[in-house]
């Protein structure tokens, strides 16, 4: 596996703080790895670590509670400073009361958890500011190029583009990828959830996750959805899909950007636009391989962006009907961001260019395709993205 070092020096910071460390992401995008990287590093300079895996069986049998896990802790401890790493802590009844006690007694305690099990509400509430929390996303096409090339293959772009960046997919052939992207969806985003959250009615939920995770970089739309199940003769209310976008969101499976006004300066609370935390969502409900690389691509841009640490806005459409894909935002300066697979055809040339007639030249403009031509012109200007997704910054 390839060291982080993007997440690695967002918490470095806080190696001896008593603050706890949280660990949070969706299931299998390398939570485990980045605390095996921190503890390796800390390793430099103590001896004095624990670190307990309960996904083990051998662990948890015997480590199955607070008072067992405080227990233990205090027996295997040497004085001074102790580094506790909590891996799946979720498996420990009680897991939280135990995290609290032992910060408060000299121990720098690490804890990561299925995405299905800590949910970003719960610790916000049963840590009350005592904590830190770093969350671990699928790589990124900088870290994919890092791993493949460790694994000795090659991988292009539009493989990123379809299959996204979970990554113990890239050390499988194609069935056998798919096979295992096709067993995450089933294990972490259906079976967790529905375990997690007491859901009666599967099939119900079944309909409605497919449809938003194939609905990715949209405008989403609770009544389209309603309008949808109806026409397949279930019945969906508007309630009950948007309960379920928020499980999704809450266990890291979506992310949502709410619409700016220009005009009011203020979101729009009504409505929002969805992205999958990894495209392979979308193109595991692909038929025929009609894989949706419009979309994903724009679903590509925004991880990559989150992942450059940009705050993202979406441009709700201005007065001639357009809008802008992204506002990014970050050390004071904005980018106004549209990002299209292709603007060789006129019309679409037209539409993308349109979409920032209307917005000042005080604030940079870019334009994002898959195309080797280079479209800049004296205001906007045209990134490849083959370039764009080796960038660190876009003011490089």
């Amino acid at each position: 596996m390839i060291k982080r070092e993007h997440y690695l020096k967002k918490i470095e910071g806080f190696y001896d703080s008593d603050l706890i460390k949280i660990i949070t992401g969706i299931r299998r995008c390398g939570k485990s790895i980045i605390l095996e990287q921190i503890m390796k590093e800390i390793r430099k300079k103590s001896d004095n670590i624990i670190y307990l895996n309960f996904e083990d069986e051998k662990i948890i049998s015997n480590i199955y509670d607070a008072k067992t896990l405080i227990e233990y802790v205090e027996k295997n401890r040497k004085d001074g400073l102790c580094y506790v790493f909590l891996d799946e802590i979720h498996e420990v009844k009680n897991w939280d009361k135990a995290v609290k006690t032992l910060r408060l007694h000299n121990n720098s305690v690490f804890v990561t958890g299925s995405n299905s099990k800590i949910l970003s509400n719960e610790y916000t509430d049963a840590f009350s500011g005592r904590y830190v929390s770093l969350r671990i996303r699928p790589f990124v096409y900088k870290e994919v190029l890092e791993y493949v090339k460790k694994l000795g293959k090659e991988i292009s772009i539009t493989d990123y583009l379809v299959w996204g960046g979970f990554p113990k997919r890239l050390e499988f052939s194609n069935d056998d990828m798919k096979t295992y992207l096709k067993e995450i969806n089933e294990s972490i985003i259906i079976k967790d959830l529905i375990a997690r959250f007491d859901i009666k009615n599967e099939e119900l939920f079944r309909r409605i996750v497919n449809y938003i995770l194939m609905s990715n970089s949209r405008i989403f739309s609770a009544r389209a959805i309603e309008k949808y199940l109806k026409g397949q003769e279930i019945n969906g209310s508007i309630n009950t899909i948007i309960k379920y976008l928020g499980y999704l969101e809450k266990a890291y499976v979506v992310n949502t950007i709410k619409p700016y006004s220009p005009k009011t300066k203020n979101e729009l609370s009504y409505y929002f636009k969805v992205y999958d935390e990894d495209v392979s969502f979308n193109s595991i409900r692909c038929m025929d391989n009609r894989y949706d690389l419009t979309h994903n691509l724009e679903n590509i841009i925004y991880n990559e962006l989150i992942y450059m640490d940009y705050e993202l806005k979406v441009l709700n459409k201005t007065e001639d009907d357009k809008e802008i894909d992204f506002i990014a935002q970050k050390d004071g300066k904005e980018y106004y961001i549209q990002v299209v697979y292709s603007v060789a055809d006129e019309k679409v040339y037209n539409r993308e260019f349109g979409a920032f007639a209307r917005i000042d030249n005080i604030h940079k403009k870019i334009l994002i395709t898959n195309d080797d031509i280079d479209y800049s012109t004296s205001t906007v200007t045209h990134i490849k993205l083959k370039d764009f997704l080796v960038m660190n910054d876009l003011s490089q």
